[in-house]
């Protein structure tokens, strides 16, 4: 397994949110984590990455306990998120966003002149600020900023989140590549019926805890596991 959390416990301050959350992504898979708003997955990312602290459990990446880490340090061990609302930088153009957070590593199989190839639109508004792009610009964005920093894992927390039907298409598209190629993937999306064309595994949380997991054919026979979803 790439990443593997066990029993992780976290919330803000004394307002207790994750309660025993355990999942695991394998390397070159693609894991789905899902759930009604409110119930957790946010806090969970924040959590893997360092922003909030783990109260209880372990996170494990290739073998090595991270929970401790600071998000710099998650960083450096080759974890990257396209955060959810985006976060990008409205004064700086599309090419200094991509110029700036390249790290070449792990093969540096992933250059802004790819990303480009990935999003030709972004190679049309390479010089536009942050704030002059369109919400699927921007998140077209926030995805090429997370893979020209090489990571072995991707994150991305509401990949599709008010975007456009055609915008939507253009991540779901991106993601299936990225699969096809071998990137390990954590999403959390609300379209659960394309992330089981994509994911080989989903966990779904209830008020900070794990109430189902499982492979999507699983997923799909099991209508009580819908109960716990937003579709």
């Amino acid at each position: 397994m790439l990443l593997e959390v066990t029993d992780l416990h976290g919330g803000y301050g004394s307002a207790k949110v994750l309660h025993g959350v355990t999942l695991s992504v394998g390397a070159g898979q693609t894991h789905a984590l899902l759930g009604r708003n409110g119930m957790g997955k946010t806090t969970t990312v924040r959590t893997l990455i360092g922003l909030n602290t783990a109260t209880g459990g372990r996170i494990l990446f290739e073998g090595q306990d991270i929970t401790k880490l600071s998000p710099e340090a998650v960083v450096a061990r080759g974890i990257a998120v396209v955060p959810e609302g985006r976060q990008v930088f409205p004064n700086l153009s599309v090419e200094e966003h991509l110029i700036a957070f390249h790290l070449k590593r792990h093969g540096n199989a992933w250059t802004p002149g790819r990303v480009y190839e990935l999003f030709p639109r972004l190679l049309e508004r390479r010089h536009h600020g942050g704030q002059q792009l369109s919400g699927g610009e921007q998140q077209m964005l926030a995805i090429g900023r997370a893979l020209v920093t090489n990571p072995k894992l991707l994150i991305l927390d509401e990949a599709t989140e008010g975007l456009a039907p055609l915008m939507r298409e253009e991540v779901w598209r991106c993601l299936t590549l990225l699969r096809e190629n071998g990137q390990s993937i954590l999403v959390i999306d609300k379209y659960v019926r394309r992330l089981m064309t994509l994911a080989d595994g989903h966990t779904i949380l209830e008020r900070g805890r794990v109430v189902w997991e499982g492979k999507s054919g699983q997923l799909e026979a099991d209508k009580a596991a819908w109960e716990y979803l937003s579709v």
